[in-house]
């Protein structure tokens, strides 16, 4: 293929991977595209609007914090905060929100192609571009305005950053860069402390790569030693200290900038939100002695919620390199600084999501992209013209056999990819928005003493319509007293009551059910349904001592199920 002909080739190459990401940009404001096998996820009815509420919040009622309900912006910062200067340009909206976090996604393609060029081709950067920019899984987690794509983000450039310490005339400044970085990871979400392990070994290896410094050498009888571990593994005994110095001084960043937040929370009295958020994330692990078995196979199994084809393959690539571990391109591969941090990576949130025995759909974004880098980088190390010295044409032989299996399955795979996006894309949904306008308008029509709305999505209609809302699921005060000192005048919930929530609303309100709203394609929550409530007459209140308040009383009007 001619010179020209190459560059024409990427032309049309980019073009495509440029088209494919401008779709993820349209109808911003559609539901989570439906019918999916990713339809039970909590984000999409939940979490855009929790994570980013201090930022509404601060443009709405002018003050970010609402004593005793959920408040998660004083361990999660980073997000509520870009979204608060967001706002102030284009006031606040679900579609300004969202658009932000495909930024970020346009950011991260970016940023997975400069990272696989440190050592590879073009090609194996623009091969990880494309596998990202159609994958339907990326298409529908992206598009929501929660953590993942900004740590996503913090991710690619930390690791960015530590592979090319090498090559920086002060790898010290790069380090506290990483350092920095990683802090910003922390403030984002706190899981991203299992991506340590992935950023520190990237940062290390590449450093411990360094060639010897002119003018030095080694005394025998070491030579022969360091000869052969340098033969064996690519690594030069002289990196290994700068490496140390360069992650000490990563490690003293982050604790001096993670501490210093820490300070201030303290400081404002913020601290007990900032446990709350550890507490409602701690979920109860079975009492069997098997249980860290079964929760890690499911979560294992839970890659392919990604891909059908390209996780095992990704999966493949990795068991592939370690059992062929005696040959010199398995080897190349394996001791590759980027190819182990995204290894280490991927295993590090499977590891978090079996800790936690609680693995949901949009965990796994992390773990596509840097699936998806191993592909890439996988089918790089096998076509790579720049064969190991000694290596026969069997196994070169072999080696092209196998990387062009991996590009073909990779190709068939994009496109039927592809194809979802495009048939996403063309038939958006409106059903949430539609919900949340027509709930709202319900609302202002027919009022009943206060406007305020007790929701487990509460947030995510603020976002969408501005309602002030309560959250009734979460918050460091309880229900009882929460309903006590805010006097909502509405409550709705998804297709059915919980017993628990309708007693502790029975303390002061009858419910009498006025209109639903269907949204969304889950069975257990495809029906928003409105309630007024109504103060108990003269001020009563209910003691649960007195009967059994987790049932319909008179004056009530409730027809959908409690369970």
């Amino acid at each position: 293929m001619t010179h020209t002909s190459k560059r024409w080739c990427y032309a049309a190459w980019l073009a495509l991977i440029a088209g494919f990401a401008i779709l993820h940009a349209l109808h911003l404001s559609a539901d989570f595209p439906n019918h999916t096998p990713w339809y039970s996820d909590w984000a999409k009815y939940t979490d855009e609007g929790w994570y980013g509420n201090a930022a509404v919040r601060a443009h709405l009622l002018g003050n970010w914090y609402l004593p005793g309900d959920f408040n998660p912006a004083p361990a999660v910062p980073a997000w509520p905060f870009l979204e608060w200067l967001l706002f102030f340009v284009t006031g606040v909206s679900i579609t300004a929100a969202r658009g932000m976090a495909v930024g970020f996604f346009f950011a991260n393609l970016l940023l997975c192609y400069l990272l696989l060029r440190v050592k590879g081709p073009r090609w194996t950067g623009l091969v990880a571009a494309t596998l990202l920019v159609t994958s339907p899984f990326l298409y529908c987690f992206t598009r929501l305005a929660i953590l993942e794509p900004v740590l996503t983000t913090f991710m690619l450039a930390a690791l960015n950053l530590a592979v090319r310490l090498p090559r920086l005339k002060r790898p010290m400044w790069g380090a506290a860069g990483v350092g920095l970085l990683f802090t910003l990871m922390m403030l984002t979400k706190s899981s991203a402390i299992f991506m340590l392990p992935a950023l520190a070994w990237a940062m290390v290896l590449s450093l411990w790569e360094r060639r010897k410094p002119e003018g030095r050498g080694i005394e025998r009888p070491w030579r022969a030693i360091f000869t052969h571990w340098r033969e064996w593994t690519g690594l030069h005994p002289w990196g290994g200290k700068l490496a140390l110095r360069c992650a000490a001084i990563a490690a003293v960043v982050f604790v001096a900038g993670y501490g210093l937040w820490l300070a201030l929370m303290v400081r404002m009295g913020l601290m007990g939100d900032y446990r709350y958020l550890f507490f409602v994330n701690k979920y109860e692990k079975p009492k069997t002695l098997y249980w860290p078995l079964a929760s890690s196979w499911w979560s294992f199994h839970g890659g392919l919620w990604v891909d059908y084809v390209l996780i095992p393959l990704a999966g493949l690539l990795v068991l592939g390199a370690i059992l062929a571990w005696r040959s010199a391109r398995a080897r190349g591969l394996l001791m590759d600084p980027i190819f182990g941090a995204c290894v280490l990576a991927a295993g590090g949130m499977i590891f978090f999501m079996a800790y936690q025995n609680h693995p949901q759909p949009r965990y796994f974004a992390l773990v596509a992209y840097f699936c998806f880098i191993l592909v890439a980088q996988g089918a790089g190390a096998l076509l790579s013209e720049k064969a190991p010295i000694h290596e026969t044409a069997l196994r070169l032989k072999l080696a092209r056999i196998a990387g062009w299996t991996v590009v073909g399955l990779a190709a068939v795979a994009t496109g039927v990819n592809a194809a979802s996006i495009v048939d996403y894309a063309v038939h958006p949904e409106y059903t949430f928005v539609s919900a949340a306008n027509q709930l709202t308008h319900y609302i202002d029509a027919h009022p009943n003493g206060n406007r305020l709305l007790l929701s487990i999505s509460g947030d995510q209609i603020t976002l969408v319509t501005h309602l002030p809302t309560l959250c009734d699921d979460f918050g460091t005060q309880n229900l009882v007293s929460k309903v006590d000192f805010y006097q909502p005048g509405w409550y709705a919930t998804w297709n059915d009551l919980d017993p628990g929530v309708l007693e502790d609303l029975h303390t002061r309100f009858s419910l009498e059910q006025v209109a639903s709203f269907e949204a969304f394609d889950d069975p257990d929550r495809n029906l928003l349904v409105l309630f007024k409530l109504h103060p108990l007459p003269r001020g009563t209140v209910r003691d649960y001592g007195d009967m059994d308040l987790s049932v319909p009383l008179p004056g009530d009007e409730i027809e959908i199920p409690i369970e």
